[in-house]
């Protein structure tokens, strides 16, 4: 009987592992060039939980058919048509005062700073820490990757 557990013990435990690394594994994208309605089930028959604005970054969760389950930077779930998200990245300042700076240091010069909630495109993805990253003006630097969302 013991042996017969430990044989079954371990193609679960191999099982576990897989999932848990699978759950590491985060996927972004951002919705398209226009602002899109999300809603509460994977069909536009669904309730409308409110309009993303275009360029928001969200957490895809999972796909089922033509719908993507996504996360919020609330941490609110929703559903998107699949085809209104773009793989273009996108973050959303969580810091009060983010310093962009020049090159990836904290004791480079500020390029220049974003308030909570703004939008930025990552140019680059993350690196020991930091981001670099384009505001909407064309100005670009780096940002740690904890004082934003969407990484």
């Amino acid at each position: 009987m013991r042996d017969m557990r430990r044989f079954l013990l371990i193609p679960l435990l191999a099982g576990l592992s897989l999932l848990a690394g699978a759950a590491h594994a985060l996927e972004f994208k951002s919705i398209g060039a226009s602002p899109v309605v999300l809603y509460d089930a994977p069909s536009a028959k669904g309730g409308k939980l409110y309009v993303a604005p275009r360029g928001m970054p969200v957490e895809v969760i999972l796909t089922y058919g033509t719908w993507s389950k996504v996360r919020d930077m609330a941490g609110d779930l929703s559903w998107v048509e699949s085809k209104e998200l773009v793989a273009r990245r996108n973050v959303v300042v969580r810091a009060a005062n983010a310093k962009i700076r020049a090159t990836a240091d904290e004791s480079a010069a500020v390029v220049f700073s974003a308030d909570k909630n703004v939008l930025l495109e990552m140019a680059e993805p993350a690196s020991g820490g930091w981001l670099k990253v384009k505001h909407k003006d064309g100005q670009m630097g780096y940002v740690k990757a904890s004082e934003v969302w969407g990484v």
